[in-house]
Formats: structure tokens, C-alpha cells, sequence
């Protein structure tokens, strides 16, 4: 009985090739995202061979992009996100407008029409959401302030990217292409969908965080009550998937942004950690097509025909965003160390902008070029993303030894990054330093300021510490590989140094400044990783602490005490 095949032969051929180049890109010492960019293109429409279903590719991808986004909401809260907010929010904004005005005015210099210019712009400045989780998680800073930081101002542009998603159809009239729909009539209706599309997304979001914040993880216990695997697997992806393809229809936001609030609301459930390790499998497999897919729009021949505008929008793309996310960044008085990730992470474009050249394309808005251009800035600026990553701290390095200008911004006039004159030297005698105020090192500070043990927070999130001196805790902002910042928390004098935070790479720089500044200090850390707290023994960098250690300890102290036990307790760490 004959039956398509195309759906079977699109995963079939993305997968295979994706593994085949990935795997050499990977022994060419490459990210293997490259190898899944050149599988797509070898398989796209532009390429001789076998062309694979770009529609149905493109659909695939778009449940990478919704698991991906519910991974995120898993890991994060709404209090992560509020703690960004006054860099993400601002940030974000400005960003997308420096970046849209410089694509818009290369545009109108190639003499494109002011609609198709605004909307060339605008597909420059949004950046993938995709491709810089997956460059987040590589590096392990995910869950870093820096990572906390860049996630944050990403959701503020999918925000703002729906909205223009919204008003673009009934904007194409005055732009100069092909109105659509009602709005056809008259500049009334702009107000009218404008007021429409910020309450259907107040709406969401509000359902989404008391109801679904109630209804999800509601759902999940009752199902894993049944003691079926395979039934919890497909409760979660069936709240991920389904409440991304409902929050599209019914409110009018993205895909992704609708998977980003599922999993931040089964976050607060008892069962999210086995709710994120089910989906990983399927995150990973299905990312994986949305770099194929990307690969499949790419048309080489662009690469021949006008490699001057490849070359400049690829300059905006990778230098022309980055420079200005740096820039706003240490405008916030943020650390270089922050910025520089930031701009690392928007030095890309990705699936939104795709989504804009098409509306731009079937609003009679953008020329067939412009769609080329933005898909091979994509394509590069995806490829090359990750070796901007592994720039960064040569480069801070660099600016931080050569430029004077870079050592001022960074260590400029700022108050919070230096305790208060006023401050009672008695309390930086002996005191413990504490890096790092997230859910560990708040449960630290609390146990010391019950016991009255004199300590200062070194923290990154500048909000977090701005709190902490309202509430008369001394507390420094600023990134504790830097001496200067120690400095500040006056490491010379201390009793202890703790380290709150799970990054080994940066903890190692912390304990060298701190045992060059005072050598008798003693110093407490934590890991995630039997292999890091066993090296990080082995170079006596003191007491190490492993969660999964801790745990067992204390439930093995609480089983042998109620056996009549306890004194026989013992665990390493």
C-alpha cells in the first residue's frame, strides 16, 4: 500500500548527516553545530542531491525550540528573571533599536524602501534563543548570574518580537507593502491591535502563573502516583508541547515563549528535576533539527553574488551587536567579565528572524534578497558563535592588561563595588567572605547572621546586592576572580573565604587571590562533580562540599539517630 515517506526520510537524512558532520567537526576540534549547519545545507533545496521537506523540517525544529525553552523555565523562576530586570528589560530595548537602526541604515544605503529596511533591521537584532542555551550549557554558566542575565534579556526580546509580529500586518499599509486583514482601513485599528495584543499577553502570563503555577504540578503528581515512566515522560512533554501550541492560538505569543512559562510553573512541583532529566533526550535530539533546518534555508550562491553584503551584515551581526550589548552592560556598572558574555550571546540571529522575513515576504515588505542575506548571517554568525565564546577570556584578559580605557569602565567610580567608609572595621576582622548569593549562599548568610558571625556577600547581581545594603548586610558587587573586588571584601583580614558558587574554573582563581592575599585564610567550597571535588581535594583547596554527599549524610544522620545510632554516623565530603 503506497504511503508518503517524507517525514520518515527528513529525520532519517537530518539525523544521519547531522551525526556523520558532526562527528568530524567534533575531530576537528569544531563545535558540532557546524557539522548540523552543513547536513542541512547538503540537503536543502540549494544544493544538488537529495532535498529533504523543508516545511516539515521547519516544523520539527520548532519543537526543538519549545523543549529547549521548556528545559529553561525548569531551571529558572519568575524571582530569577525579576533580578535581572533592570538590565534585561532596558537593555533588551536598546539593543534591539541600536541593532534595527544599523541594519535599517545599511538597507536604505542599498536604496531598499524604508518597510523593507525596518524589518531587515529588526531580523538582525533578535538573537536565537536556541543556539545560546545550548553555548550557555556548554560552558556550565547557565545558572550563573552572567547566564541568569543573558536568558533574561532574551525573554524581553521574544516579548517584544511577538509584538511586532502583531502589529506588522496592520502596519504594511504605511510601510509601503500589502495590508492585511482589517487593519487595512484606517490607523485606528493599530491602537485598537496594539491594546488587544498587550492584554492577551498580560492574560497569558497571568494564567500561566496562577493557574498553570497550580494546575501543572498538580497534574504531575497525580501521574507519577500511577508509577508509569513512560506515563510521566508523556505527561511532560504533552504540557510543553501542549501549552506552547495553546498559548500560539489562544493568546498569540510564540512557541517558544509559551514552553519558557510551562516549565518555569512546574518548576515549583515536587517532581521538575525528573521532569527535566525525561525531556533532555528529546531537547537534544530535537535540537539538533533546528540547526538542520537552518542549514536547508541557506542558498550558497548568495555567497557569490553579493559576498559584500554577506560580509556586512555578518559585521552587524557579530561585531555591531556585540560591541553595543557590551557597551550598555558596563553602562550598568556590570562587571567586564558579564558584559562580554552578553555580547557573546547576541552575536547571532535565529529563529525569529526567519519568522520576520517570511511575514516580511508575504506582506510584499522585504525583497527575496533580504530573506538570502538574513539566512546567511544566521548561518555564520551560528557557526562562529561559539569560537566568540571561547574569546572571551583571552580578551578580557587582553583589555584588561592594554587598555586603560577598559580598566577605568571596569573599575569606574561605583558604590556598590567598595564597602561603605562608615563601615565597623571590627566586622572585617576575622569575618567570613561569602561569593555568591544564590539559593546556597542565602541559607549560608542566614545560619551566620543567626549565629552573629561578621561576614561580607561578594555578589554579581548589582539588584541583589543593592537589597542586601537596604537590609544593612555588607555586601560588595562585583566578579570575585578580580583581586580588586576581594580587595574590597577586605580577603586580607578574613578568618574564612566560602565559595557559594559551583563553577570549579572560577573557585580556583578565587582561592589563588585569596591565599596570595592571605595565606592563612581557610576556604570552603562547593561542587557538583565527584571528579571536581576529588581534584579540587587533591590541590588542597580545603573543605569540599558535593550536594548529593550532603544529602546522603543528613539522611543517613536523621535514619541512624531515629535507630538509636547517631553517634555512629560518618560521611566525607
Amino acid at each position: 500500500m503506497p504511503h508518503d515517506l517524507s517525514l520518515i526520510t527528513t529525520i532519517a537524512a537530518a539525523f544521519g548527516l547531522a551525526l556523520i558532520f558532526g562527528f568530524i567537526a567534533a575531530r576537528l576540534r569544531m563545535p558540532p553545530l557546524v557539522g548540523y549547519l552543513l547536513a542541512g545545507v547538503l540537503i536543502g533545496p540549494s544544493t544538488p542531491g537529495y532535498v529533504a521537506d523543508v516545511h516539515l523540517a521547519g516544523q520539527l525544529a520548532e519543537i526543538g525550540v519549545m523543549l529547549l525553552m521548556f528545559g529553561v523555565g525548569l531551571h529558572f523562576s519568575l524571582d530569577d528573571l525579576l533580578a535581572v530586570k533592570r538590565i534585561a528589560i532596558p537593555g533588551a530595548i536598546v539593543q534591539i533599536a541600536v541593532a534595527t537602526a544599523m541594519g535599517m541604515g545599511m538597507a536604505t544605503y542599498w536604496g531598499w524602501e524604508p518597510g523593507a529596511a525596518l524589518i531587515f533591521g529588526l531580523a538582525l537584532s533578535v538573537a536565537s534563543t536556541v543556539v545560546l542555551l545550548r553555548a550557555l550549557e556548554a560552558r556550565g554558566v547557565l545558572d550563573s548570574i552572567n547566564g541568569r542575565i543573558a536568558v533574561g534579556w532574551l525573554v524581553v526580546e521574544d516579548l517584544v518580537m511577538v509584538l511586532v509580529l502583531v502589529l506588522l500586518p496592520p502596519l504594511a499599509g504605511l510601510l509601503g507593502g500589502q495590508p492585511a486583514g482589517l487593519a487595512a482601513s484606517a490607523q485606528q485599528g493599530i491602537w485598537m491591535t496594539l491594546g488587544i495584543t498587550f492584554a492577551k499577553i498580560a492574560a497569558f502570563i497571568a494564567l500561566m502563573l496562577v493557574v498553570g503555577g497550580r494546575l501543572l504540578p498538580r497534574l504531575l503528581w497525580l501521574v507519577a502516583r500511577t508509577g508509569s515512566r513512560e506515563l510521566f515522560t508523556l505527561c511532560v512533554i504533552a504540557a510543553a508541547l501542549g501549552v506552547a501550541y495553546g498559548s500560539a492560538h489562544l493568546f498569540g505569543v510564540s512557541f517558544a515563549l509559551g514552553a519558557f512559562f510551562a516549565g518555569m510553573t512546574i518548576r515549583g512541583s515536587e517532581f521538575s528535576h525528573r521532569a527535566a532529566e525525561e525531556s533532555l533526550p528529546l531537547r537534544d535530539a530535537f535540537a539538533v533539527l533546528f540547526f538542520v533546518s537552518v542549514g536547508m534555508l541557506f542558498d550558497p550562491q548568495i555567497l557569490i553574488d553579493e559576498p559584500l553584503k554577506v560580509l556586512a551584515v555578518s559585521a552587524i551581526i557579530l561585531l555591531g551587536k556585540t560591541i553595543a550589548a557590551v557597551a550598555l552592560v558596563l553602562a550598568f556598572r556590570y562587571p567586564l567579565n558579564t558584559a562580554l558574555t552578553v555580547g557573546a550571546s547576541l552575536a547571532q540571529i535565529g529563529e525569529f528572524s526567519f519568522i520576520l522575513v517570511s511575514l516580511g515576504l508575504s506582506l510584499g515588505l522585504l525583497p527575496a534578497q533580504g530573506s538570502s542575506l538574513v539566512v546567511a548571517g544566521a548561518l555564520i554568525s551560528i557557526a562562529c558563535n561559539a569560537l566568540i565564546f571561547a574569546a572571551i577570556n583571552p580578551l578580557q584578559t587582553w583589555l584588561r592588561k592594554h587598555s586603560a580605557f577598559a580598566r577605568q569602565l571596569e573599575h569606574g567610580v561605583d558604590p556598590l563595588a567598595e564597602l561603605p567608609m562608615n563601615t565597623d572595621q571590627a566586622h572585617l576582622t576575622g569575618q567570613v567572605v561569602l561569593v555568591g548569593y544564590g539559593r546556597v549562599g542565602q541559607r549560608i548568610a542566614a545560619l551566620l547572621a543567626a549565629k552573629g558571625v561578621s561576614h561580607v556577600v561578594v555578589e554579581q547581581n548589582r539588584e541583589q546586592v543593592e537589597k542586601l545594603r537596604a537590609n544593612n548586610i555588607l555586601a560588595v558587587s562585583g566578579d570575585a576572580t578580580e583581586p580588586s573586588v576581594l580587595i574590597q571584601a577586605h580577603i586580607a583580614r578574613a578568618g574564612m573565604l566560602v565559595i557559594a558558587t559551583p563553577d570549579a574554573f572560577d573557585a580556583r582563581k578565587m582561592l589563588e587571590i585569596a591565599r596570595t592575599l592571605n595565606p592563612a585564610i581557610e576556604t570552603v567550597l562547593r561542587t557538583h562533580s565527584e571528579e571536581e571535588a576529588d581534584l579540587l581535594q587533591r590541590e588542597e583547596a580545603g573543605a569540599v562540599f558535593m550536594g548529593e554527599h550532603e544529602l546522603a549524610r543528613g539522611m543517613a544522620q536523621h535514619v541512624l539517630a531515629r535507630m538509636g545510632l547517631a553517634g555512629d554516623s560518618s560521611a566525607k565530603h
